[in-house]
């Protein structure tokens, strides 16, 4: 007869196959407490998914240029010491040297552009299919279901975790990714009178999750990982607005 324990660690297994068949990807618990913790409870079981496909959608400029960010931090958090990234998209504007802050270095990404959605759709996918890889970011504006759910069976074989940025798509529609992200910059915090100068701060929108519930959270980037604006607010008089007069 079963302990309590072996009981627990049975559904807790059991748990994570049903997740992994209805799209949630795998989880992690060498992530968990690695910089990702602020979004993790979102996620069953309190685990950042890896092994699967995330959404992130920006219509402005600075919200773009703060979701290419935000994907390149928690892909250095996943790939850790080792892993290669492929970068596709049509129009990369991305300064290389600058992915250092957010822990991803150059060296370890490989970009490839592409002139047409249907070549950056068939990249996307067989790049996703390739094991050697730890992940895989897609910039592409339009994505429907049926492609959606292609990219979701390859990581889904695969263990890979893919990130979709979509800019200024023409509608939210319905896809088969397990979550939907939207990244909106906010005034940096600074431990001292100028404000606007400091760490990257931004307010992280997770629209939906598959199986999770859905949040938000005011974070910043401290070159190590994310912390929660409210925490250190309780701690350090950041300054978020300017000061009158």
């Amino acid at each position: 007869m079963l302990g309590k324990e072996d009981k627990r660690e049975m559904a807790k297994m059991l748990q994570a196959k049903i997740n992994a068949i209805q799209g949630l990807g795998k989880v992690s618990r060498e992530h968990c407490n690695d910089g990702l913790l602020p979004f993790s409870n979102a996620f069953p079981d309190g685990v950042f998914p890896v092994g699967t496909i995330h959404e992130c959608i920006s219509y402005e400029p600075a919200e773009a240029a703060s979701t290419t960010a935000f994907i390149t931090a928690i892909t250095g958090k996943l790939m850790k010491e080792s892993g290669l990234v492929l970068w596709i998209g049509n129009d990369r504007k991305i300064f290389p040297p600058g992915l250092n802050h957010f822990g991803l270095t150059p060296d370890r990404i490989v970009f490839i552009t592409v002139s047409k959605t249907k070549e950056a759709l068939w990249a996307i996918e067989e790049a996703l299919k390739c094991e050697a890889l730890t992940c895989v970011v897609g910039e592409i504006k339009e994505l429907g279901f049926t492609d959606s759910r292609r990219l979701q069976l390859a990581v889904e074989r695969s263990g890979v975790t893919g990130f979709i940025h979509r800019y200024r798509p023409f509608a939210e529609n319905t896809v088969a990714c397990t979550t939907r992200w939207r990244i909106t910059p906010i005034t940096s915090a600074f431990n001292g009178m100028l404000s606007g100068v400091g760490h990257s701060c931004w307010d992280v929108q997770l629209l939906k999750v598959k199986n999770g519930r859905p949040n938000s959270w005011k974070v910043r980037w401290s070159g190590d990982g994310f912390l929660s604006l409210e925490e250190q607010h309780r701690s350090i008089p950041f300054i978020h607005e300017r000061t009158a007069g």
